[in-house]
């Protein structure tokens, strides 16, 4: 697992979000994962530090990264167009881009910053039911900062979400986290233990045993924790897997599920962060799965009495 910072970088606060939980929302974005999930969304989420983003659509060809890099670190020459390992992050090429295709990927924010930020969306919070949730990557890498961030923005009776892949040290989460949340969507994304280590680079079991007491505490009323899959062609968008996922559910004596529809626009994410794919690129990996399909899976939860 990433040694992690005390406090995190924020990749994005996402205002208007639609798709993130209840009513209208306001995400923010964490730096950093303990998964290395090969089809991650969100690629420039799982390191902890900063990176530099470049996207060739916005570039006009001005060379003024590469006469301003003192690294001899950009150049059309390199597959992606930074050559990471010359780079030492000093990031004049992106305060010289003209175009904004050269970006920096996390900023540092404080709790005031980001509460101040949030705030602002109050109204909309207001009349749709909505609230902030927290996403990334993954927020719990920074059980402290979440905790004050958490405190400081439920202080102004704001509605609070967490996005989380469940990884993460099951005491200090009910002490720090939990009694802040309203909702928490967490994922399984996979049954098979080695599968999930294959997959996502680490073994499901802790985050398996931390969904079971979860959401037995849920029962007790406070918080309501609804489970995730996301569908990725070949891998968890399996009968195999989805019935395991839902025998599972059945014996956890959950009643609903989201599965999430795969998106291919993250394919080209790890281009502008000078990744290669880390996934096939078969037919499949590159469209939306069909609607016919997306009903299949829904009914193999169905028998097993979830809604998904």
């Amino acid at each position: 697992m990433e040694k992690t910072q005390n406090s995190p970088l924020i990749l994005d606060i996402k205002g208007n979000s639609l798709d993130d939980g209840p009513g209208i929302r306001s995400v923010i974005f964490f730096k950093g994962c303990p998964l290395s999930c090969v089809w991650c969304h969100n690629p420039e989420s799982k390191k902890t530090g900063p990176e530099i983003s470049y996207d060739a659509t916005d570039c006009i060809a001005c060379e003024a990264c590469v006469n301003f890099c003192p690294r001899q670190a950009v150049s059309r020459e390199n597959l992606f167009f930074i050559d990471r390992d010359r780079c030492d992050l000093c990031f004049l090429c992106v305060d010289n881009c003209p175009s904004g295709a050269l970006t920096r990927v996390g900023n540092a924010m404080t709790v005031d910053e980001i509460t101040g930020k949030v705030k602002n969306d109050i109204p909309f919070f207001t009349t749709s039911g909505g609230g902030v949730t927290f996403s990334g990557g993954e927020p719990t890498l920074f059980m402290d900062f979440l905790s004050q961030l958490a405190q400081s923005i439920k202080s102004e009776g704001i509605h609070l979400l967490i996005e989380t892949c469940g990884l993460f040290k099951l005491d200090a989460f009910s002490e720090k986290i939990l009694p802040h949340m309203d909702i928490i969507y967490y994922d399984i994304k996979l049954m098979d233990p080695q599968q999930h280590k294959n997959y996502c680079g680490v073994s499901n079991e802790i985050i398996l045993n931390n969904f079971r007491e979860l959401n037995r505490m849920s029962a007790q009323g406070g918080f309501q924790i609804i489970p995730r899959t996301p569908l990725i062609p070949g891998i968890t968008a399996t009968h195999e897997n989805l019935t395991g996922i839902a025998d599972y559910l059945q014996s956890q004596g959950v009643h609903k599920t989201q599965l999430m529809a795969y998106n291919p626009l993250w394919l080209e994410k790890n281009k502008k962060i000078g990744v290669p794919c880390p996934m096939g690129r078969g037919a499949e990996k590159k469209t939306w799965i069909p609607q016919e399909k997306m009903m299949e899976f829904k009914a193999i939860y169905e028998e097993y009495g979830i809604q998904a």
